[in-house]
């Protein structure tokens, strides 16, 4: 699959084409008073993140300790082969094409409502309000993921404080980040998601070294770990069971492998959005193979799956990298190890507390939230909105009277299932938008980039994440149990819940549930969007970014190009 980047309108030849092309009954006009007057009265964000913090966001918040952690669980049940297979199948077969159909739409409108806006406006009012609200209460159940995480992780060192500190502790030093400047927001997630790429390294060199004999033991082990099974049969016996535990991996990748959420949020705060979220898209691919299917490779290699620890512990006793490392002899590695996970669990903390923030944000412009929600600082930080998510993952506190690990899984469930209906949503938002601008004549020309393949790789999608969507609980029903039904599909009934409040609402205000594609609008916030981005993309993007690098010192230049 190849990426497709057209250009954008410079010239007036080509936005005359532009706006030819627009409806004369949608008029940005229109809707730019009472826009202007709310960001007057309330403020608005800033576009303040940087190429590079948009890249390090986008792999900071897919990389948690999930990957470090409770992929250890899952290595016991299905084997290092099936752990492969189901890690490749869902990032590269779902998780690639979602990227890219929501780049399409996001480099275009690059708008602070982010994608629920443009889902209310190419599908129909109540699939942006469903969407906003399912994304919210997916984010805000991460950011609970981590926090618990943060306590299991400093369970390793401190088994008598009450997890509860550790919980207070990540999370106001999160809030302390997320109130300050976005800039310097980016900047911390930058530093913190660099230590997850490092920690990354670090492991899969120490796989690779150990097992060629590099270790205390001088024991060459190679795939030796593989010989107590590749792929072990999960909840059914034989064929079947091996598929069932490939199937088990895909679900819980579907957790850790993050979407594209994290672009489409911060859309509306990404300096030169238009060649900066085409190019984060374009590097998914490398991160999925490099991040996901590499690292869990490494841990199959290093760590036996019919190792008894991967369950009978806490922790990161319970890592895979750690028991890996220790059975081998290796001595206070484990520490180095267990605080870089720690860092890492606080960073995605970090960076869905920024996301999940920034959803109420965008639902609070569409009218779908409460206005006081509005408020931003003068440095641009929806301020009520982060103290509002904050509120709301208090409820991790419940780690004090149960087990860290629990709830961790708890909310791990209730996790997977509310960003399965979000990619749902936005697959759904993506086939809208692609009818519509056929049927109003945006041609691919007049557009920053274009998803490859399409529509075909957004009905492929489509039919995955429905497949998910029904068998995510497949293995709660015999014997059936209460809690894992309710965590795996509570997230089902809310969105269909909110879906139904959505439809009433509007029905009772007059508006169209559903929306043609030559109804729809694409073009409300474009000049605004055009304004704003003008001096990074009048006279071409490529050739400002060069004239831009040019001016710059030669240590500086190379940085920049690296991350740019």
């Amino acid at each position: 699959m190849t990426t497709t980047e057209a250009k954008v309108p410079q010239g007036p030849n080509d936005i005359a084409r532009v706006e030819s092309a627009r409806p004369t009954s949608q008029v940005d006009g229109d809707l730019k008073q009472p826009q202007n007057a709310i960001e007057e009265q309330y403020g608005s964000t800033h576009r303040g993140l940087k190429p590079r913090h948009v890249q390090l966001m986008v792999i900071g918040g897919s990389i948690g300790v999930g990957l470090w952690v409770g992929v250890g669980t899952v290595l016991a049940k299905v084997g290092p082969l099936s752990l492969i297979l189901g890690y490749g199948f869902w990032g590269l077969f779902f998780v690639w094409p979602l990227f890219l159909c929501v780049a399409e739409m996001c480099a275009y409108l690059p708008i602070r409502g982010s994608i629920f806006e443009i889902a209310s406006r190419v599908c129909g009012p109540a699939i942006g309000l469903a969407m906003g609200w399912t994304y919210f209460f997916a984010g805000t159940m991460l950011i609970c993921v981590e926090y618990s995480a943060v306590s299991t992780v400093m369970q390793y060192w401190d088994q008598d404080t009450n997890p509860a500190a550790w919980i207070g502790m990540a999370m106001g030093v999160c809030i302390f980040l997320n109130v300050v400047a976005v800039k310097w927001f980016g900047e911390a997630e930058f530093v913190m998601a660099s230590t997850k790429i490092i920690l990354l390294v670090m492991l899969v060199l120490t796989t690779i070294i150990t097992m060629a004999g590099g270790n205390p033991k001088g024991d060459a082990y190679g795939f030796r770990n593989w010989d107590s099974g590749a792929m072990n049969s999960y909840y059914a016996e034989g064929s079947t069971g091996r598929f069932l535990g490939f199937w088990s991996v895909a679900i819980y990748a579907a957790f850790t492998i993050a979407g594209p959420d994290m672009i489409a949020l911060a859309a509306g705060e990404i300096q030169n959005p238009r060649r900066t979220i085409p190019r984060v898209a374009n590097l998914v691919f490398w991160r999925i193979v490099g991040f996901y299917v590499i690292g869990v490779l490494a841990v199959g290699i290093i760590c036996s799956s019919k190792e008894e620890r991967l369950t009978g512990e806490s922790g990161t006793a319970a890592s895979p990298w750690v028991i890996g490392i220790e059975n081998l002899g290796i001595t206070g590695y484990s520490h180095v190890i267990n605080g870089f996970i720690l860092l890492s669990g606080w960073s995605c903390g970090n960076a869905y507390l920024y996301s999940a923030s920034r959803t109420l944000y965008g639902l609070a412009r569409e009218g779908q939230a409460p206005k006081f929600l509005l408020k931003c600082t003068k440095s641009g930080i929806p301020i009520y909105c982060v103290a509002a998510v904050s509120l709301i993952t208090c409820v991790t506190f419940m780690v004090s009277s149960n087990s860290s690990v629990e709830v961790f899984f708890w909310f791990v469930d209730l996790t997977t299932t509310a960003l399965i209906m979000t990619f749902f949503l936005m697959l759904i938002t993506y086939i809208c938008w692609f009818r519509s601008r056929k049927a109003q004549g945006l041609t691919n020309d007049m557009l920053p980039y274009i998803a490859p393949y399409t529509p075909w790789t957004a009905y492929w999608a489509l039919l995955l994440v429905t497949l998910m969507i029904i068998f995510v609980g497949f293995d709660v029903f015999s014997p059936f149990t209460v809690r894992g039904f309710i965590t795996r599909y509570f997230a089902v009934a809310f969105t269909a819940l909110v879906t139904a409040v959505g439809c009433l609402k509007y029905w009772r205000e007059g508006r169209k549930l559903w929306i043609g594609p030559k109804e729809a609008d694409l073009w409300s916030g474009k000049a605004e969007v055009d304004a704003e981005c003008r001096h990074w993309e009048e006279g071409g993007i490529e050739e400002n970014e060069k004239a831009r690098l040019a001016e710059l010192p030669l240590m500086r230049r190379t940085w920049e190009k690296v991350w740019s």
